[in-house]
């Protein structure tokens, strides 16, 4: 099966409409509390790994609380690691003992994940690892990344790749049957051979769309550094969008003909992604927000991680977080939804004149839906604010976004000189209205 570019443009709207979602990684990796890659890092091996999956019973685990959270904060989707490289399912997967039903957890947590943020109206991700540290017959010795990779006891160990192959196309299937319509199949990942038709991806998606057609699958079947998506011929499996991590991309991504492709960035709070106690370092929320309008000013999504500690307990850092990007959301939704560069038009199309200069503003970013251009001010001026790339006559109206109060076009002896920008007058104030980010409206002629 070719790429359908046609199909592909349908799939991806409520996507390049959404630009928020949560990512939540969760599993027995959350009891040594050492990031998700420990098994990996500290060369844990199944043995000295069982211990976690015989203790894995998270009595605090409450995924409407989880939904509610994500929504309240203005996520729109979210997406669970419905198994990880360390090979533990959180779904009840009949190809396996190794999952969370066999544990003191006693239930289909993937399941109860993906009713709750159903009910609260949010569309529902699984994130899927290609890799798998416990199967017998995944590569172990001398693989770049398997905790058995330096083992001399595994050097002739002999593993057959195809049973692998059929197992982990076995569990797609499941997720894809058995756990409702799918807005996002998130694989991950690519390495070294390890790509491509080494996973047998192109069968691997013709199954998926078979079962669910409108799903958004990620690019990660395929290496970040030959990425087919960002070509003029992309591969049956390249996926629906491009996810950049720990990064937003400087100038947005686009592919070798110049035509935007989408993108998400997932970024996590601190520096892991799963639960890690002493990993303090948390992202100040004020940063969090400017990095969404960042991804919004650039064509793109933000995927934000929280991660679940051993018990289901979201982070109180990252609750905290959530409930500062939820006051900020609540006011300011409309420069995010929807929107896309300030140099062009939005998803929402319908685009009026001008604007098209629009570049980024040395006090902040510009996101754009249709005749609706969203200046975000993140640092005040000395005198008026300028809203460079536009003309007087091509504005409509000029509010604040945060509360419709109208704004005032400045033309005096300072601004009458630039013709190339609009002057407004903010306020006497030196500090913004909104510290963070004050979003001002400028409603163009239609």
């Amino acid at each position: 099966m070719s790429f359908d570019r046609q199909a592909h443009k349908e799939r991806i709207k409520w996507f390049e409409e959404a630009r928020l979602g949560m990512f939540i990684h969760w599993g027995l990796y959350s009891i040594p509390a050492k990031g998700e890659w420990c098994k990996s890092t500290l060369k844990i091996s199944d043995a000295q790994y069982q211990q976690y999956f015989e203790e894995f019973n998270p009595a605090n685990y409450n995924p409407l609380f989880w939904a509610h959270m994500a929504k309240e904060a203005g996520m729109r989707y979210a997406v669970l690691t419905a198994k990880h490289h360390d090979g533990f399912c959180l779904f009840d997967s009949e190809l396996t003992d190794y999952k969370a039903t066999n544990t003191p957890a006693g239930q289909d947590l993937v399941r109860a994940y993906a009713d709750a943020f159903r009910r609260v109206g949010l569309k529902v991700g699984l994130y899927y690892s290609l890799i798998d540290w416990h199967h017998p017959h995944f590569p172990h010795y001398g693989d770049r990344h398997h905790p058995c990779r330096d083992n001399e006891d595994y050097k002739g160990y002999k593993y057959d790749f195809d049973k692998y192959l059929e197992y982990m196309h076995g569990q797609v299937r499941e997720l894809c049957i058995n756990y409702g319509k799918l807005d996002i199949l998130w694989f991950d990942f690519s390495y070294d051979d390890m790509k491509g038709e080494k996973w047998r991806a192109a069968e691997l998606v013709d199954m998926v769309r078979s079962l669910q057609p409108d799903v958004l699958i990620d690019s990660r079947l395929e290496p970040s550094d030959e990425n087919s998506l960002l070509t003029e011929t992309p591969n049956s499996y390249a996926g629906d969008f491009v996810n950049p991590e720990q990064l937003i991309p400087p100038n947005g991504i686009f592919d070798s003909a110049g035509n935007p492709v989408p993108w998400e960035a997932c970024i996590t709070m601190n520096e892991h992604w799963g639960y890690c106690a002493n990993d303090q370092f948390y992202k100040p929320s004020s940063m969090i927000i400017k990095k969404l309008v960042e991804c919004v000013s650039k064509g793109g999504n933000l995927l934000l991680n929280v991660g679940p500690d051993a018990r289901g307990n979201l982070p109180m850092q990252s609750v905290r977080i959530l409930k500062d990007l939820e006051y900020w959301m609540k006011a300011n939704s409309a420069s995010i939804y929807g929107c896309g560069p300030g140099a062009g038009c939005g998803p929402g199309a319908g685009c009026g004149p001008g604007a098209s200069g629009i570049e980024k503003p040395d006090y902040g970013r510009v996101t754009r839906n249709g005749r609706k251009v969203y200046f975000h001010v993140m640092e005040n001026t000395v005198g008026p604010l300028p809203l460079t790339g536009l003309k007087r006559e091509e504005i409509e109206k000029v509010r604040l976004l945060a509360d419709g109060s109208e704004l005032t076009i400045v033309d005096d002896w300072r601004t009458d000189i630039y013709k190339d920008a609009v002057f407004l007058h903010l306020s006497d104030n030196p500090d913004l209205p909104d510290k963070v980010d004050t979003v001002v409206e400028v409603t163009l002629k239609g």
